[in-house]
């Protein structure tokens, strides 16, 4: 264990390790504070450009950007009272009002100190959870165990589709489909190419996560243009940290420990994400704090339960994702792509097999949350050029820099055309509500599904699927989960229209 966490910081000492840390830090501040980018569309233009490095610099990059962007959200709704990605809603309830008393240095103070805060304990707690139950994963790590495991990753897909769950079904199969088109891995046949020379190797993961991401968020962010009014920033040059004495008022550190755990936990569950994390510890901390009657008046108790709450979601995310290869949130399906382009598949094989990653993530996360502060300075000092920039000149350049990541790694125009037909049908998608993030789960899933499958037909030789499945206990406990994970959303959604119907019926 030793050695791998010094084989770690070798990795992480490597100055392009830290000068992409860095980039990816600034960058997913920037991107973040301009509404309606967000996580995903920062995480996904740099993408592309980590296929030329190695796994290290790759990682520094994302977890920057990812750490960053989500708190770069809050400098937008703090200072326009617009949040920069959804998580950050609960920040401009508390923020503005804040900006607006004249005290925005103060709130954005609040801000940033809960983010690092609220960070680096979902860091400890990725630190003691993840190989822990890396290691249960390992014991009990069979092909049908594993297999099991990947139905549950599906099964979440119901969790992460907001309105319609059966339409997240449908795409989270057709990303499944999607990845079947080439050639077949075990048997050499062609599926479903239609004679095409392009598509014999497949679709590539690259222009997919391009296609659904970045690409159809623009189009749908130019769809939204014209019936928006550009947005006015309070001015503001800097920040003022907390000190010492305003951390002492009564039940603050309290609320940061509590929405902090809160948010680890609810992002170790996969489908919630950080903007239900966010949402459930504001609403707890408005009933317990002592101040709870100022909320929505810019009361810093408020901030330090919604920022603490949405950053401890990007370490508790992480604990699925790197354990057991089930991404906690839509996000976290870039991060298992970007692994997977790596050539490192996360799951319970990773700490076994890379656990010098696994190492450097953890520390690449909480270097990445203490860079915030310096990165804050830097963007609140420049976010009235920032968010004054030519939003056509913008959206523009995003979609040449996120082109141009799809030619670069095979040159291969076919990829480009790829990525801009997926963009529009995913447009399409989610103007009709479709949502868009359960198709590159299974796209991304698909693959060691199916190996884990011929494996199992391996194992099983002539013998019978039941009596097989019997002997693996912990098989059929992981696919009983997946199944109810499957239609727990559901009956949730009976309940709450039941709940609808009865109280109209009483009105």
């Amino acid at each position: 264990m030793l050695n791998d966490i010094l084989h770690a910081f070798g990795t992480i000492a490597d100055p392009m390790c830290l000068s992409m840390l860095v980039f990816g830090v600034i960058f997913g501040t920037v991107i973040g504070a301009l509404p309606g980018l967000g996580t995903a569309v920062a995480i996904t233009i740099c993408i592309p450009f980590t296929l030329k490095m190695g796994s290290g610099p790759a990682i520094a990059l994302l977890l920057g950007v990812y750490a960053s962007s989500i708190y770069g959200g809050s400098i937008s709704a703090v200072l326009l009272n617009t949040p920069g990605t959804p998580q950050s809603a609960c920040t401009g309830m508390e923020g503005y009002p804040m900006a607006r008393a004249g005290k925005a240095r103060e709130a954005l103070g609040w801000v940033t100190m809960s983010s690092v805060m609220g960070g680096l304990i979902s860091c400890a707690v990725l630190v003691v959870a993840a190989p822990s139950l890396a290691a249960l994963s390992v014991k009990y790590g069979g092909p049908l165990e594993i297999c099991a495991l990947i139905c549950m990753g599906l099964a979440c897909i119901t969790s992460l589709s907001e309105g319609s769950h059966v339409k997240g079904i449908l795409m989270g199969v057709a990303g499944l489909f999607l990845a079947t088109i080439g050639n077949d891995p075990q048997t050499g046949e062609m599926r479903f190419t239609f004679g095409s020379q392009n598509l014999i190797s497949g679709i590539d993961l690259m222009p997919v996560v391009v296609g659904v991401f970045p690409l159809a968020e623009l189009f749908f962010r130019v769809y939204e243009s014209f019936a928006q009014k550009a947005p006015k920033a309070i001015q503001c040059s800097g920040m003022k940290l907390p000190s010492w004495s305003d951390w002492k008022v009564k039940g603050r550190i309290t609320n940061l420990l509590r929405s902090s755990l809160m948010g680890c936990g609810l992002g170790i569950l996969p489908g919630t994400g950080a903007t239900a994390a966010t949402f459930i510890a504001y609403s707890s901390a408005k009933r317990i704090s002592p101040n709870g009657k100022n909320f929505g008046k810019g009361e810093p108790d408020g901030l330090i339960a919604a920022e603490s709450s949405t950053n401890a979601v990007s370490g508790g995310a992480l604990v699925p994702t790197l354990a057991m290869g089930i991404p906690g949130e839509p996000v976290m399906a870039l991060m298992l792509a970007t692994l997977t382009l790596h050539g490192i598949t996360p799951g319970v094989r990773l700490m076994a097999d890379n656990p010098d990653i696994v190492y450097a993530t953890f520390i690449l996360l909480i270097m990445a949350n203490l860079s915030l502060i310096p990165a804050a300075w830097f963007c609140i000092r420049g976010f009235g050029k920032i968010i004054a920039f030519p939003t056509a000149i913008l959206l523009g350049l995003i979609v040449i820099c996120s082109l141009i990541g799809v030619y670069l790694p095979r040159g291969n125009m076919f990829d480009v055309w790829m990525t801009l037909a997926i963009g529009v049908v995913a447009f399409f998608m989610r103007i009709t509500s479709f949502p868009v993030a359960p198709l590159l789960i299974g796209y991304v899933l698909s693959n060691q599904l199916e190996y884990r499958m011929s494996q199992v037909c391996i194992y099983l030789g002539g013998g019978s699927l039941l009596d097989y499945t019997l002997d693996h206990p912990v098989a059929i406990a992981l696919f009983v989960v997946a199944i109810i994970l499957l239609v727990l959303p559901f009956f949730r959604k009976d309940s709450s229209d039941w709940e609808c119907r009865t109280d109209i019926d009483v009105m």
